[in-house]
């Protein structure tokens, strides 16, 4: 059982990498990866995460737990945020971006977090393991390769990493509700902040 999360203490970057809350970076883009939509006006809740961190991958249960408790009632979206020390988290977030162009984000997003043990911390690149999640998931691999040997792909993911650093993330996972950065105490906690922004 989940008792003490705290948002932006798994891995960090440097803080001379993080610029000032800038009003001119968007939190979500249109070409966000969205996770669950809720109706218009619904509370956005934003996760900034790395595949390779650690307490991502401990966090991802309880961010499946809150998505299926408040399924149609708010909208999630992903983006990418590859802590540059880790040797395979910006290899992990192209594999799942060209999965994205295929239309199967979730299921990619889902296999990194699910097996996340099996290639976390790997010195060697896991590319080769990541096609084989692709494999698994049917997608067409000539197209899967070509995206990821394509320089836009890398680009797209450092887009959301950019705009991370711009909004005052420091590390992963960093959520945002509704615009403001979340601090997270537990699992209740996380519930009752989405609750509020519901008006309950």
């Amino acid at each position: 059982m989940l008792t003490i999360i705290f948002v932006s203490v798994g891995n960090s970057i440097d803080d001379k990498t993080v610029a000032a809350t800038s009003a001119a970076t968007p939190l979500v883009r249109d070409d966000s990866r969205v996770l669950d939509t809720g109706p218009d006006g619904a509370p956005v809740l934003v996760e900034f995460l790395d595949f390779e961190c650690e307490v991502c991958g401990a966090f991802y249960p309880y961010v499946e737990q809150i998505r299926e408790e408040y399924a149609g009632q708010i909208t999630v979206v992903t983006r990418y945020f590859p802590i540059p020390s880790h040797q395979n988290s910006m290899t992990a977030a192209i594999a799942v971006e060209a999965a994205a162009q295929q239309g199967m984000f979730e299921q990619m997003y889902q296999k990194m977090f699910q097996n996340q043990k099996a290639w976390g911390e790997r010195q060697d690149s896991q590319a080769t393991v990541f096609r084989g999640y692709a494999e698994n998931l049917g997608l067409d691999m000539a197209a899967y390769d070509a995206a990821v040997a394509d320089p836009a792909t890398q680009a797209r993911v450092q887009q959301d990493f950019d705009a991370g650093t711009a909004l005052g993330v420091k590390g992963t996972p960093t959520f945002f509700l509704n615009g403001t950065m979340m601090s997270i105490e537990s699992l209740d906690d996380f519930r009752a902040q989405i609750d509020a922004a519901l008006g309950r």
